[in-house]
């Protein structure tokens, strides 16, 4: 018998394609997955930094705007204060005030229960104010208004009681109508003129003198020699005064001195000074007759000017409103009861 053969023993299976493709699909994917973890997770850090860089901004910007806040708001409570303070003070002076007006209105009641008794006060005070123009300033024409003005306001009431106090007005009335008349603003206008023109008032002597022209032919040594000798011995009149010679300079304070006294000629008649007033006028035409040209017109002129001036009375007496002073009086005394 023959011995039987041994097969060939069969070879080992080799693996599927398919499944080697579906392994290294699977390690890509997953490769994949741990790029597209990674890159998220990397995103994810990034983003959480940029939000924890805008929380920390916007966390002090929050502070910030909390100290802003807390500042106004410290500030509001001050100007709070202030205007508090200030209301309490306004509330204070209108308190007072409200005080002096009921006074004041408890005065008005009180003065105003009598319309006879007010006017006669409100003509006091007429009367009392003519009597200091008149005094004080000297004032004729205002005190004759403030008298006819009270004379009127007593017209306007028509009471028989008030006759004597009329007839006190218009004797003092009739006085000062014939007390002689000032014109003040005329005269402090002329005087201030005559002050503005002295520096075109021409001096009586002069301080250079202009060589004389000579058209004729020039003169001989002996016809020279005797003009000096004639200007060496000059005959003069002892009674004639001599015109000041004044240098340039005192050419200048001599014009500001009369220019003083002339403004204080205006002062002294303004103040009712009737003595300083004539002493500035006169020694102001003493400095016009020795030291200005009298035979020019303009200074002629104001030597007249100030001789007419001179010879006013600036300063009349002036009466005084005893009558009517006294007669008020009587009706305003609380002891009278007319």
């Amino acid at each position: 018998m023959t011995e039987p053969t041994n097969p060939t023993p069969p070879a080992s299976p080799s693996p599927p394609a398919g499944r080697s493709l579906a392994i290294n699909w699977g390690v890509l994917l997953a490769v994949v997955a741990i790029a597209l973890a990674a890159a998220s997770w990397l995103n994810s850090r990034d983003q959480s930094r940029g939000v924890k860089t805008d929380l920390a901004r916007k966390l002090a910007e929050f502070e910030a705007s909390t100290k802003e806040s807390r500042l106004l708001a410290r500030n509001a409570d001050d100007l709070t204060r202030q205007n508090l303070a200030r209301i309490s003070q306004l509330e204070a002076q209108l308190a007072a005030s409200q005080e002096q007006r009921q006074a004041l209105e408890a005065l008005y009641k009180e003065s105003a229960r009598d319309r006879d008794q007010w006017a006669l006060f409100d003509i006091e005070q007429i009367l009392l104010t003519a009597s200091q123009q008149l005094q004080l300033a000297g004032n004729v024409r205002a005190a004759i208004i403030a008298l006819e003005t009270a004379d009127q306001r007593l017209q306007r009431l028509d009471k028989p009681q008030f006759t004597r106090l009329r007839r006190a007005i218009a004797n003092d009335l009739a006085r000062l109508h014939a007390t002689p008349f000032v014109d003040q603003t005329g005269i402090s206008l002329k005087l201030g003129t005559l002050a503005e023109n002295v520096e075109q008032w021409p001096l009586s002597s002069t301080h250079t003198k202009k060589p004389a022209k000579n058209d004729k032919p020039a003169a001989t040594l002996s016809q020279n020699l005797l003009t000096e000798f004639k200007n060496l011995v000059q005959i003069r009149r002892l009674d004639e005064g001599e015109p000041a010679l004044l240098a340039p300079e005192q050419e200048y304070f001599l014009r500001q001195n009369l220019k003083l006294r002339l403004l204080t000629a205006r002062l002294s008649l303004l103040s009712r000074d009737a003595a300083g007033y004539q002493a500035d006028l006169n020694a102001a035409g003493r400095l016009l007759a020795r030291y200005f040209n009298t035979q020019d017109a303009a200074v002629a002129a104001a030597q007249a000017e100030l001789r007419k001036l001179a010879a006013l009375n600036t300063a009349p007496r002036l009466p005084e409103l005893k009558e009517s002073l006294a007669a008020i009086e009587s009706y305003t005394r609380p002891d009278n009861k007319e």
